[in-house]
């Protein structure tokens, strides 16, 4: 006698629906987010059940079984995760570039594959930096072709956020060690040849696994290895880079609400007033209520522009086509708040905790994780470069660079 077992495919969700199940879902997964921080446990069970949601195939084309959903939605994902545990969020980032990649470079066959593969639950890791190079677009990993056919693999790649776990990884290489011809091939996050390295020591984001990999020999059929072309002296406008950066800057700002919400809760029920206030509780210092107000109306003023970036590369990717205006003002909006995002969330990480005082110290309490957490990931690319790039803008009408760093 043999049993069959079904397996129920994820919900193919709406806009308003994916926001719904990023609410559900992360109001699931915070209670154990301090404990996941402190014990640097990558979030491996909680990954399962996201995928079982639905959620990783919102941004797949409609047309394809996903939800095809705005990319202001997408964001608003992450944004709401992020608030509940910015490790997880961190971890399906990748993931979605990815399948924005797909729909920009790959066949049609390609699509075919993976949008399949994801709306039924699967899920696509990174492996794009390396360490060692001069710039951060170098490669010095290389697929080449195989004598039996398909390519060959072989490299080292860091900072690996989300491939621990997935499916797939998608990893960035060089044509035959060509640093003109990038490609992004494809391989399954079992694959013979592929070492995962327990590495990854940052004091923030310590549950998202983002350390080494090691590709000896890895194969990869000819067809999961996409093309990108010599890249061009003149870029054509692009919206990647500012949709990649829309994620990053949605984990930024609800790290910065968790901080905020967090640190009042705790001055609200366990600081004690300093004796010169003549007050009872913290919460009734006008000093602390100052402070509290202030940085209130910076969040607000941050996820306002978070917003605004998020409009902007949706009118981008609504238009006919990509032109330099549309491009560059999606560009700018999300890079003006990426760029206040690593001011202002870190900032505001730093002041709950001066006002909540010395208690809020305890390991115990979590409060430390969250500026740990938004220092590490802001990290990622410089505020400095980006107000560069807007003030350029506004003094010489010069538009940012194509480039996915903006």
């Amino acid at each position: 006698m043999s049993t069959t077992s079904t397996v129920t495919a994820p919900p193919v969700l709406s806009d308003a629906a994916a926001v719904e199940a990023a609410r559900a879902f992360a109001a699931r997964i915070a209670p154990g987010a301090i404990d996941r921080d402190r014990e640097a446990r990558h979030p491996g069970p909680e990954l399962d059940e996201l995928a079982a949601t639905g959620l990783l195939a919102v941004s797949v084309p409609r047309e394809h079984g996903g939800g095809g959903v705005a990319a202001s939605t997408v964001g608003e994902v992450f944004r709401i995760l992020a608030v509940a545990d910015p490790s997880v969020a961190q971890l399906i980032l990748a993931h979605f570039v990815l399948i924005a990649l797909l729909g920009e470079a790959g066949t049609d066959a390609q699509k075919e594959f993976f949008y399949g593969r994801v709306t039924a639950g699967a899920r696509i890791g990174n492996a794009t930096a390396e360490r060692g190079t001069k710039h951060v677009f170098d490669r010095l990993t290389s697929v080449t072709p195989a004598p039996g056919g398909g390519y060959r693999l072989d490299g080292r790649k860091y900072y690996t956020t989300g491939a621990l776990g997935a499916q797939w990884i998608g990893v960035a290489a060089s044509l035959d060690g060509d640093q003109s011809l990038p490609v992004t091939a494809f391989v399954p996050g079992d694959a013979e040849g592929l070492e995962f390295g327990d590495d990854w020591t940052a004091f923030g984001q310590r549950a998202t696994a983002s350390g080494s990999i090691v590709f000896s020999g890895v194969h990869v059929p000819a067809d999961r290895v996409l093309h990108l072309g010599p890249v061009p002296a003149a870029p054509p406008p692009l919206i990647l880079g500012a949709y990649d950066q829309l994620l990053h800057l949605a984990i930024d700002v609800g790290i910065a609400r968790a901080a905020l919400e967090e640190g009042a809760a705790f001055v609200r029920t366990r600081s004690r007033p300093w004796f010169e206030s003549g007050v009872d509780r913290v919460s009734d210092e006008p000093h602390a209520v100052l402070r509290f107000g202030r940085l209130t109306t910076l969040l607000h003023a941050l996820e306002a522009l978070y917003e605004r970036g998020g409009r902007a590369v949706d009118a981008a990717l609504a238009a006919p086509e990509p032109t330099d205006e549309n491009t560059a003002a999606a560009s700018l909006a999300v890079a003006e708040a990426k760029a206040y995002s690593q001011e202002i969330a870190v900032q505001i990480a730093t002041d709950v905790l001066e006002l909540a005082g010395t208690s809020a110290a305890d390991a115990s309490h979590g409060l430390d994780r969250h500026w740990r957490n938004v220092r590490t990931h802001s990290l990622h690319d410089p505020a400095r470069w980006k107000y560069v790039h807007i003030g350029n803008h506004l003094l010489n009408g010069v538009n940012p660079p194509r480039y996915p760093l903006l």
